[in-house]
């Protein structure tokens, strides 16, 4: 098994050790860094230590952090919502709910898992745990997305993302009564500092994130938008519209406690998705329906239920 061993020295004090480490290796998460300490991987001055103990700058940091072990990714059959499909990419619709690529805790009943089924045939360039995902939405949000079944399709819809040059709307219901029609919010994000789950509007250190927002419809406690994104960072709606003070609705990280239509469900839905083929160049695009569950809390908030 390989290790990775690194020395790091404080450069200044810090009330924690395990809150230090997630500062300098953002790439792992807070509750692996406490469980290599628990474990004896990371001492302080050559002496074991603890997650929750204090460090002085000067302090000497051993790390050694051993290789994880690949988990094989298992075909599994669930149903698929096929919007598209051909020898080189897939395009679906993904339901509110399903991870899309195995993590902690989602390891059989994710939409790779799905595809591996249906298909057998995706791109290996993101390693096994996430054949062909050239993007994301979050398991809580529904809608469009597509999948590279080679590597040449994977990397030209690669280059897409990374151009920008790819068609994103979104529908969402948001918290309260947005004011403007229009607006447009450029504001960076970044990992927040307080809490490693979230992302943040970060002028300084984030990276460059614009989100255009247009309202369809208003209502005495919430409002339906469209929003058409520029850029693609992770959870970039739910950040830029918390920003404004108008989560989305339902969302369990930047929602707000009382939202009576966020207990049963995240308000997001990605509806249309519009990109060139990797292969043919063609332009496609892919619109989707709002989701049972979507249309389901719209009736209830015209109705006044809620």
């Amino acid at each position: 098994m390989n290790i990775n061993k690194q020395q790091i020295v404080c450069d200044k004090d810090y009330k924690r050790l395990d809150k230090f480490l997630t500062e300098q290796l953002p790439d792992i998460s807070r509750s692996r860094i406490q469980s290599l300490i628990a474990e004896g991987k990371i001492t302080v001055d050559g002496k074991t230590a603890k997650p929750s103990q204090d460090i002085k700058s000067g302090q000497l940091v051993d790390i050694e952090i051993p290789e994880l072990r690949p988990v094989s990714v298992e075909a599994k059959e669930i149903p698929l919502d096929i919007l598209y499909e051909d020898k080189d990419i897939i395009v679906v619709n993904k339901p509110q709910g399903m991870v899309v690529h195995p993590s902690h805790g989602h390891y059989d009943d994710t939409l790779v898992n799905a595809l591996l089924n249906h298909c057998q045939d995706l791109s290996g360039i993101n390693g096994e745990l996430r054949p062909g995902i050239v993007h994301r939405i979050d398991k809580d949000t529904s809608g469009v997305l597509v999948v590279a079944k080679n590597d040449n399709a994977h990397a030209a819809l690669a280059e897409q993302w990374k151009g920008h040059n790819i068609k994103r709307v979104y529908c969402a219901i948001l918290c309260g009564m947005v004011q403007e029609d229009a607006g447009t919010v450029e504001a960076a994000i970044g990992r927040s500092k307080n809490n490693r789950l979230k992302m943040a509007v970060d002028p300084e250190g984030g990276r460059n994130a614009v989100t255009h927002y247009q309202v369809k419809e208003r209502f005495a406690k919430y409002t339906l938008v469209e929003c058409t994104l520029e850029t693609g960072r992770t959870h970039q709606i739910r950040v830029h519209m918390a920003y404004l003070n108008h989560p989305v609705a339902g969302d369990p990280l930047y929602g707000r406690k009382k939202d009576a239509l966020g207990r049963k469900a995240q308000y997001l839905h990605a509806k249309v998705l519009g990109f060139k083929h990797p292969i043919s160049g063609e332009y496609m695009e892919f619109e989707t329906e709002l989701p049972q569950y979507f249309e389901n809390a719209l009736k209830q908030i015209r109705e006044g239920e809620i």
